[in-house]
């Protein structure tokens, strides 16, 4: 399964899977690390992992006992690219309004 942005950005959307994302940008962590960060129970922290994992979001890897998450490069680039698409939008909008703008204080200052 390929996950769309929209599903990448709905699961991230809860504030307890948004805080392990946040808490995923400075390297891998283990369940139990996330578990003592978020103050939640393992359950908890679990469920949400499994989800954000379903979104590809985050991956595992399986350390001995211990499970290891970090966030999947791949999905975090998908969603950066959805972004950067609009910054061309407002690029123009905005150059737009500076020349509207522009027009403005030449018309005043030559009335």
């Amino acid at each position: 399964m390929t996950a769309t942005v929209q599903e990448r950005l709905a699961t991230m959307s809860e504030p307890n899977r948004f805080r392990i994302v946040e808490l995923l940008k400075d390297g891998p962590q283990p369940v139990g690390g996330i578990v003592d960060a978020l103050g939640l129970g393992q359950p908890q922290v679990s469920r949400h992992l499994r989800l954000l994992a379903e979104a590809e979001v985050v991956e595992v890897t399986k350390r001995a006992q211990q499970r290891i998450y970090r966030l999947q490069p791949e999905s975090m680039h998908v969603i950066s690219d959805w972004v950067q698409g609009f910054a061309a939008l407002w690029a123009e909008r905005m150059d737009r309004l500076g020349a509207l703008l522009d027009d403005d204080r030449a018309s005043e200052s030559n009335q």
